[in-house]
């Protein structure tokens, strides 16, 4: 899709589909755990809090996608933002989904027990914040202007 007024695509130009970045980075840490294990916990002590993690950052996930759908804006990094979502988790995060994508790799690094996954989402996160997040900041605020501008500086980027 491209912007009628200078041929330009419609969409933030994400390096990648963010939870492809971090189901890459889990899928590193499970093969690196596979070759030379490091557990972060005693063996089981993580299934209960990695499960609850999970089920929590599903669950803010879904809620975030529900905002979007009744905003009628898209989820999709590569797709047009029609609407800025401000309520909800969005009165605290200006980016709850990717809290929640957070928090589903460390539950998952916690259920399986592997500090590779934990040790890879550090890096995860400097890709989000550069490659995916400055990059939406950049494309909502030419888009939308003082409306995000006044979003951006109400609500925390992460938490």
């Amino acid at each position: 899709m491209t912007d009628s007024n200078d041929g330009r695509p419609d969409n933030p130009g994400v390096i990648t589909h963010p939870p492809f970045l971090y189901a890459g980075a889990l899928a590193a840490g499970a093969a690196l755990d596979w070759l030379i294990p490091l557990p972060v916990l005693a063996a089981g002590a993580g299934l209960v809090p990695g499960i609850a993690l999970i089920v929590l950052a599903l669950a803010l996930a879904f809620w975030c996608f529900g905002l979007f759908r009744r905003a009628g804006t898209n989820v999709p990094t590569n797709r047009p933002v029609t609407a800025i979502v401000t309520d909800g988790p969005y009165r605290f995060s200006r980016n709850p989904i990717y809290v929640a994508l957070t928090a589903l790799s460390v539950g998952i690094a916690l259920w399986v027990n592997s500090w590779w996954m934990l040790g890879l989402l550090l890096p995860t996160l400097v890709i989000m914040n550069v490659g995916v997040i400055d990059r939406e900041e950049r494309y909502l605020t030419a888009k939308f202007g003082d409306e995000y501008l006044a979003f951006k500086k109400r609500v925390r980027r992460w938490l």
